[in-house]
């Protein structure tokens, strides 16, 4: 089973990693938010059936729509809209190097709102250094030259800030509702689809079935597996492996961009910018090293008091 998980990340990373050019190719015939939409559409439906196989909805999870609306904006219809028009702005490759700064942003979220992020040299290293990738590729000095457009980074920014603050949101307010990931899931994008259905002018939307390879790219691409399957196979991955190695998946993505921008879509990508995605990924390994370390040094710090309390005939108070 293990061999199948590891598998599954390789796997999970080309998905999300194609994701990109789907975009691109489909942004030909539609519009973002008529990308964003139909992702949505062909996401949800193997989610929410396997969702209703394994009997994880229930009507009493209602209660607690409003945190599925926060995490439906968040989580999904924000963050793909603005990806999405951002892959329009900008090269595929770059905007997958660009997503590979996420856990960036997530961390500045956490450190922001919950107070109980480490804060220490190597992690504040790593943040800097992330960030400095990302300044490598806006190239804000001379942004009004070259393939560089400064609203496409901007919202690749703003997806980025977006889905960071979404695991904040779900770490404080729906992890302590014990749900499981599936429903979870199931609610956050059936939301979504709710919210977009409502806000997304459908006219000329048909166009993209005219383009085979776009169409392909995003039913099957972007939604039955950039979006519906990749969640299942994510959280297989953290059951078989845990969350700290399912997370190194972010890794993959920007490379995978990378290589299929320029092998395939023949897209120009400088030394300056494999320098940017180095320093991305580098500040992000980073990041989390200095978290573990710090995580460390904690565990160590309680099993000293309580060694000393141990000592002293005491116990410590549960």
């Amino acid at each position: 089973m293990k061999r199948a998980a590891y598998i599954a990340f390789l796997l999970l990373g080309l998905i999300w990693g194609s994701n990109f050019i789907f975009v691109k190719w489909a942004v030909v015939s539609i519009s973002p938010l008529q990308i964003v939409l139909l992702r949505v559409i062909f996401g949800f439906l193997p989610v929410a059936a396997f969702a209703v196989f394994k009997g994880a909805l229930d009507w009493r999870h209602l209660r607690y729509a409003h945190h599925f609306l926060v995490m439906s904006f968040m989580a999904t219809a924000v963050y793909y809209l603005a990806f999405a028009k951002g892959t329009a702005l900008l090269p595929s490759s770059l905007a997958g190097m660009l997503s590979g700064a996420i856990p960036l942003f997530t961390f500045v979220c956490a450190w922001l709102f919950l107070r109980d992020e480490p804060l220490n040299r190597r992690s504040a290293g790593g943040v800097v250094l992330g960030f400095l990738g990302v300044l490598l590729i806006a190239q804000p000095w001379h942004s009004n030259t070259g393939q560089i457009n400064p609203a496409g980074v901007l919202y690749m920014i703003a997806g980025s800030l977006s889905v960071g603050c979404s695991f904040v949101y779900a770490r404080k307010f729906l992890s302590p509702l014990n749900l499981s990931p599936l429903a979870l899931t199931t609610y956050q994008i059936g939301f979504a689809l709710v919210i977009l259905l409502a806000v997304t002018d459908l006219n000329g939307i048909s166009a993209i079935f005219a383009d085979t390879r776009a169409s392909i790219g995003l039913v099957l691409g972007l939604g039955l597996l950039g979006t519906g399957f990749a969640y299942i196979v994510y959280y297989f991955i953290v059951q078989e492996l845990g969350a700290v190695v399912a997370s190194g998946v972010t890794y993959i993505p920007p490379v995978v961009a990378l290589v299929i921008g320029t092998a395939w879509a023949g897209e120009v990508v400088t030394v300056l910018d494999m320098a940017a995605m180095a320093a991305i990924l580098l500040g992000v390994w980073i990041l989390q090293s200095g978290r573990k370390e710090s995580s460390q040094k904690r565990g160590q710090a309680a099993e000293s008091v309580i060694s000393a309390l141990a000592r002293a005939g005491k116990r410590p108070v549960p």
